[in-house]
C-alpha cells in the first residue's frame, strides 16, 4: 500500500498519511513523497484546499525506528543531507499557497508536530495528545522548531521543548498549537466549516494572506514595513480578483469563485 493517499473532491485535495503500523511516523520516503505532493498540489489550479490527515490511532509520532537506526551510522553529512529534506518537507508544507488543514484524529509527536505546526489551520479530536519528546532522546526539535514556535508560542515552546511532558488537546488549544478541540465524530464537521470559508474567498487573497503572514509577523513597523504592507493593498486592489471582488460586493453579485463552486 501507498505511505500516502491522496483523494480529490472537487477543489478539495486530502492527504493521507496511511503508515498506520508504525503510527504514521515518517521515513526518508514518506518525506520525499510529501515534498513533492505539497508541490504538485500548490500549483494545481484545480485545487483550493488542503486537508492533512492521517489512518490509525495516532496522526504521526515523528520519525520512524527503522529510519532511525539507519541514521545512528551516518556521517554529519549525511545527517545533515537527511535533516535539509525534512526541513524542506516542512517549509514546502508551510509555504504551499492554498490554504492547509490538519485534521488530527490522534497523537502527535516529535517531528509530528512540525508537520502540524506547518499547516495554516489545525482540528483535533479531544482525546489526542501532544508531546515534544526529543530531549528525551538527546536530541533537539531544531527543524521543527520555527514552525512550533510561532505555533505554540516562544513561552509555552520553552516549557514543552525542555519538559518533553504530553499534553492534551485541550492544552494545545489554550496554546494557540490547535484551533479547535472536538469529539472525534464531530472532527469532519468541524473540518468542513473551515473548507467553506476558504471555498468562500479569494484563491488569490488567501495564497497572497498566506505570503503576507510569513513576511510581516515579527518586523518592525517602520518606513520600509510601511511601504510594503501599501504596496501590497495597492498590488491585490489593482489585480483581476481584486477588481472582480470589490465589483461584487458593491454589485452584489457573485465572483466568480463562488459561481465556479455554487453553479
Amino acid at each position: 500500500m501507498s505511505n500516502l493517499l491522496i483523494a480529490h473532491n472537487g477543489p478539495v485535495a486530502t492527504v493521507t498519511l496511511n503508515r498506520p503500523d508504525v503510527r504514521n511516523a515518517f521515513d526518508d520516503a514518506l518525506i520525499g513523497t510529501l515534498t513533492d505532493t505539497f508541490r504538485t498540489l500548490g500549483h494545481d489550479r484545480n485545487t483550493r484546499v488542503i486537508v492533512l490527515a492521517a489512518e490509525g490511532k495516532a496522526f504521526c509520532a515523528g520519525a520512524d525506528l527503522a529510519w532511525m537506526r539507519r541514521m545512528a551510522d551516518y556521517t554529519h553529512d549525511e545527517n545533515l543531507a537527511d535533516a535539509t529534506a525534512l526541513a524542506t518537507m516542512l517549509r514546502t508544507i508551510h509555504e504551499t499557497p492554498k490554504p492547509v488543514i490538519a485534521r488530527v484524529q490522534g497523537d502527535v509527536f516529535a517531528g509530528g508536530m512540525g508537520l502540524v505546526a506547518a499547516c495554516d489551520i489545525a482540528v483535533a479530536a479531544a482525546t489526542a495528545r501532544f508531546c515534544l519528546s526529543e530531549v528525551k532522546l538527546g536530541l533537539i526539535p531544531a527543524t521543527i522548531a520555527p514552525y512550533v514556535i510561532a505555533a505554540l508560542g516562544a513561552r509555552a515552546a520553552q516549557r514543552f521543548f525542555l519538559t518533553a511532558e504530553v499534553f492534551s488537546a485541550e492544552t494545545a488549544v489554550q496554546t494557540g498549537f490547535v484551533h479547535e478541540a472536538v469529539d472525534g465524530d464531530a472532527l469532519d464537521a468541524a473540518v468542513a466549516r473551515y473548507i467553506s470559508a476558504f471555498l468562500d474567498a479569494s484563491p488569490a487573497a488567501l495564497a497572497e494572506g498566506k505570503r503576507l503572514l510569513r513576511d510581516v509577523g515579527g518586523r518592525a513597523i517602520d518606513d520600509a514595513l510601511v511601504a510594503d504592507t501599501a504596496r501590497r493593498i495597492a498590488d491585490i486592489r489593482a489585480s483581476d480578483e481584486g477588481r472582480e471582488g470589490v465589483q461584487s460586493f458593491l454589485n452584489k453579485t457573485k465572483p466568480s469563485w463562488l459561481i465556479a463552486r455554487n453553479g
